[in-house]
């Protein structure tokens, strides 16, 4: 619906970057959620875990938590997203061993090393799977001269984008708004252009991983060589992006067997083994 609603149907969305943007809407989501699980009639009040950002500020979790229990949650417990997705990757974190988890979901990019259930060192940066598309948006309007919706962008980041230039040699016919004449027009995007666009925020996300890694202890490090980096989320998703943080970092990295429902299934793990 993003891009084609009447004025009359506004299409919101409830979290931005992670955390709260429309405290109402995030409310309704989460007891339209709970009445899938348990029917509208709330005979029983559930228990509820949230997964969080790293970082997030304590009055950006009480929030979360207020929302699911005025939602009808009996309790309201919150993982952050790295754990989460350490645990529906299949790491063992409870183990006294290093294990380096990247989460690139929509809002933010989570880095993290884990060692006895407990993040180590990490990081969180606001830039993920939604910048990378306003990054394409931008970068096609100042290039084309071409206005383009999200979900276009979406489209070219996933069909033809990549980490680096050269992973891939792809073209894409993209139809847009021509911003000059007002007409709709249509233009050809090469993989090279979209990894152009995405060039500043990739920067910040290697740059952040090799922060967190020179703050690791040492006895962590060596884990971390061994047992190398996953990554989750969708964004983990973009074409070549393991084998630049491995060719930057010089540590094997790769993607979770399934990186879009990781975070899912690790707070749904963590919320069965709560005790």
């Amino acid at each position: 619906m993003i891009g084609r609603t009447p004025g009359n149907i506004v299409a919101i969305k409830p979290l931005r970057d992670g955390v709260i943007s429309d405290y109402d809407m995030t409310e309704a989501m989460i007891r339209h959620f709970l009445e899938k699980v348990v029917g509208r009639s709330f005979l029983w009040r559930p228990r509820v875990m949230i997964c969080v950002p790293t970082g997030v500020t304590v009055v950006e979790k009480r929030a979360v938590q207020e929302a699911a229990e005025q939602a009808g949650a009996k309790t309201a417990e919150l993982i952050e997203e790295p754990i989460a997705a350490a645990l529906g990757a299949g790491i063992d974190i409870s183990e006294p061993v290093g294990s380096m988890v990247i989460d690139i979901g929509g809002g933010t990019c989570d880095i993290a090393v884990i060692s006895l259930g407990g993040i180590v060192n990490g990081d969180s940066l606001r830039i993920a799977g939604n910048q990378f598309d306003h990054d394409i948006e931008n970068y096609i309007k100042k290039r084309h001269n071409l206005v383009i919706g999200e979900r276009t962008a979406e489209s070219i980041k996933m069909q033809v984008g990549a980490a680096f230039p050269g992973a891939r040699k792809e073209t894409m016919e993209v139809r847009g708004r021509d911003v000059v004449s007002g007409m709709p027009k249509t233009v050809t995007v090469t993989s090279d252009e979209a990894v152009e666009a995405l060039q500043i925020s990739i920067d910040r996300i290697i740059l952040s991983v090799r922060k967190v890694l020179e703050g690791t202890p040492p006895e962590l490090a060596s884990d971390i060589i061994d047992r190398g980096i996953i990554l989750t989320g969708g964004g983990a998703m973009l074409y070549g992006l393991a084998e630049l943080i491995r060719k930057e970092t010089d540590i094997p990295a790769s993607v979770a067997d399934d990186p879009l429902s990781c975070v899912a299934i690790g707070t749904g793990k963590a919320l069965e083994g709560i005790k």
